[in-house]
C-alpha cells in the first residue's frame, strides 16, 4: 500500500463531500435567511483549504531522508496539523463574533429574519454526511498513522458539530416564531466555542511534536519494557523519545557485561532495535548506546 497515494485519496474523498456542501450552504443560508447556515458555509469552506493543507504537507513529508534532513520530512505533517488547528480557530473566532454581533443586535430591539426551511434542510444533510466522512477519514487516519488526516478527520467532525448546533438553532427559530429568532446565532455561538476547544487540542499536538515534546509515558514504558526483555541487559536509563511526522524516534543507554565480545554485543544491540521497530514500526528511529556494567 502506497501511504501517500491513500492519504490523497482519503483526503479527495473528503474535499468532494466538502465542495458539494459548501455550495449548498451557502444558497442555503442566503435564500433561508440563517446566518448561522451561512457561517457554517464558512466553515465547510475552510476545510477545502485545509484539505489542499494536508495534500501539500503530506506530499512533502513522504520525501525519505537527504543530505539537508537526516532524520527525513516528517515534521511537514506535523506543522500540517499545526495549521489545520490555526485554521479552526480563526473560523470558530469568526462565526462567534459573527454570532455576538447578531445577538447584540437582537439584544437592543433588532429583528433578526427569521430562518427558511431550505437553511433547516441544509443542516440535516450537513450533520449525516459530514459524520460519515469524519468516521471514514479518522479510521483511515488511523490505518495510516497520520496525524494531519486524523487531525483533518476532526474538521469534518467539527463541521458536523457546527451543522448540529445550526440545526438546532434553525430548527428552534422555526417552531418558536419570531419572538425566539436570536436561537439561530446563539447555536451558532456555542458551536464556535465547541471548535475552538478542538483547534486548541489540535494545536497544542502539533506545537508539542514541533517543539520536540516526549512521547506518552504509557509509551515510554513500553519501550523500557521491551528493552527489559533481554536478560542480558541491564539498567535502560536516558530515554529520549519525540515525534517525526507518523514515527518515532528513541534514544536510549543500556548497560551490558563488559567482557562481551563487540560483535556479541552489536548483535543484542540488533535485536533490540528489531523488537522496537517491529512494535512501533519500521521506520522508527532508534540510537542506542552501550555501557559496560559497572
Amino acid at each position: 500500500m502506497n501511504r501517500e497515494r491513500e492519504i490523497y485519496k482519503v483526503t479527495l474523498v473528503g474535499s468532494a463531500a466538502n465542495v458539494l456542501l459548501t455550495a449548498f450552504k451557502f444558497v442555503a443560508g442566503i435564500v433561508g435567511h440563517s446566518a448561522a447556515m451561512t457561517a457554517d458555509a464558512v466553515h465547510s469552506l475552510s476545510d477545502l483549504l485545509t484539505d489542499a493543507v494536508v495534500l501539500l504537507f503530506v506530499r512533502i513529508s513522504g520525501k525519505p531522508e537527504d543530505c539537508g534532513h537526516d532524520y527525513g520530512h516528517g515534521k511537514y505533517e506535523t506543522l500540517a496539523t499545526t495549521l489545520i488547528g490555526i485554521a479552526l480557530a480563526a473560523v470558530a473566532v469568526g462565526i462567534g463574533y459573527h454570532a455576538a454581533t447578531a445577538m447584540l443586535f437582537w439584544y437592543h430591539g433588532g429583528t433578526l429574519p427569521a430562518p427558511g426551511m431550505l437553511a433547516l434542510w441544509a443542516a440535516l444533510v450537513s450533520v449525516a454526511i459530514k459524520e460519515l466522512v469524519y468516521q471514514y477519514t479518522v479510521r483511515r487516519g488511523r490505518d495510516l498513522n497520520s496525524p494531519a488526516v486524523q487531525a483533518n478527520a476532526w474538521h469534518h467532525r467539527s463541521d458536523a458539530l457546527s451543522s448540529l448546533g445550526t440545526l438546532v438553532g434553525i430548527g428552534g427559530a422555526i417552531l418558536l416564531g419570531d419572538t425566539w429568532t436570536v436561537l439561530d446565532p446563539l447555536a451558532g455561538l456555542i458551536v464556535a466555542v465547541f471548535i475552538l476547544r478542538v483547534a486548541y487540542k489540535l494545536m497544542k499536538q502539533g506545537l508539542d511534536e514541533l517543539l520536540e515534546a516526549s512521547l506518552p509515558d504509557e509509551i515510554e514504558k513500553e519501550i523500557l519494557t521491551i528493552v527489559n526483555t533481554f536478560p542480558d541487559v541491564h539498567d535502560p536509563h536516558h530515554l529520549r523519545t519525540r515525534r517525526i511526522g507518523s514515527r518515532y524516534a528513541i534514544e536510549l543507554h543500556i548497560r551490558m557485561d563488559g567482557t562481551l565480545p563487540l560483535a556479541a554485543a552489536h548483535a543484542r544491540t540488533c535485536e533490540i532495535e528489531q523488537a522496537l521497530k517491529a512494535r512501533f514500526g519500521d521506520r522508527t528511529h532508534i540510537t542506542l548506546h552501550v555501557e559496560p556494567v559497572k
